[in-house]
């Protein structure tokens, strides 16, 4: 049976993670596409001969490599092939990062909170609103260290 990455990943024992993910609605990298017929093989691919070539791998190393900008998760190795990557988790750098760093990390992906975003514009909160940004953050900061939520992108 399946289990979740979460029980799978020790970052004490091994911080390093080679890490695969699912196509997404039978969507192709590579390879022949069974159901339409189109091919993205490989070879053409990394001889920069086939059409699709600058448009899929272009898209996937620059979102590879801004997700590993924003995460606290360094991207070691990866080939645009089907669906491998060799990665790092950085948990000394999520831990070293301020409230601050974290909010502005989080906010690169995602909305935040109002609480989160009166704080990023310098305007004071209550001790409950900073109580329940405490709370945001220390959650974003784990899931900024979390592969599956870098996978997700």
């Amino acid at each position: 049976m399946p289990r979740s990455r979460k029980t799978q990943i020790s970052l004490d024992a091994a911080p390093y993670c080679h890490s695969s993910s699912r196509r997404v609605r039978r969507a192709f990298l590579c390879d022949k596409d069974k159901f339409t017929g189109q091919s993205f093989d490989l070879f053409l691919l990394l001889q920069n001969r086939h059409p699709c070539h600058k448009h899929r791998r272009q898209w996937i190393e620059d979102k590879l490599l801004e997700l590993a900008s924003i995460f606290a998760i360094d991207l070691c190795a990866y080939a645009v092939m089907h669906n491998h990557v060799v990665l790092f988790i950085d948990k000394d750098c999520a831990e070293h990062w301020s409230e601050l760093e974290v909010v502005e990390h989080w906010h690169q992906l995602f909305g935040g909170s109002t609480y989160s975003l009166c704080f990023l514009n310098g305007e004071s909160l209550s001790l409950t609103e900073q109580a329940n940004l405490s709370r945001s953050t220390n959650l974003w900061r784990a899931r900024l260290m979390d592969i599956s939520w870098f996978m997700r992108f």
